[in-house]
């Protein structure tokens, strides 16, 4: 995982590899608040591009980050998102609160709105 400011557009890119299970999620979980708490960002960008699997921790860690944003004003846009993932997404109900999207201009161009 990495996680960097996109201070221009007050938001966190949090890029995602591997699994996204219950022996990682609370590790983004912890650095996307902290990243959170430290700066000016108020939304989130998750990059799933490098992303293979996501079980139910990482929607309830997607889910609290949504949350989160949300008391901010800010968004949470995803993209790259496979099809076994999205399927998951489908399931949990999530894709229909945070922004899916393909790409990261096009990430960037939902925050805009």
């Amino acid at each position: 995982m990495e996680v960097r400011l996109l201070g221009e557009k007050r938001a966190l890119l949090v890029h995602l590899f591997g699994e996204l299970d219950h022996h990682t999620a609370g590790e983004v979980k912890e650095e996307a608040d902290r990243m959170l708490r430290s700066t000016n960002a108020v939304s989130i960008i998750f990059d799933f591009t490098q992303l293979s699997f996501m079980d139910s921790s990482g929607i309830g860690m997607i889910m609290g980050r949504y949350k989160k944003v949300r008391t901010l004003g800010g968004k949470v846009v995803a993209y790259g998102v496979n099809a076994q993932i999205m399927r998951i997404m489908e399931m949990s109900g999530i894709d229909k609160i945070i922004k899916l999207t393909t790409d990261y201009d096009r990430a960037l161009r939902i925050l805009e709105k």
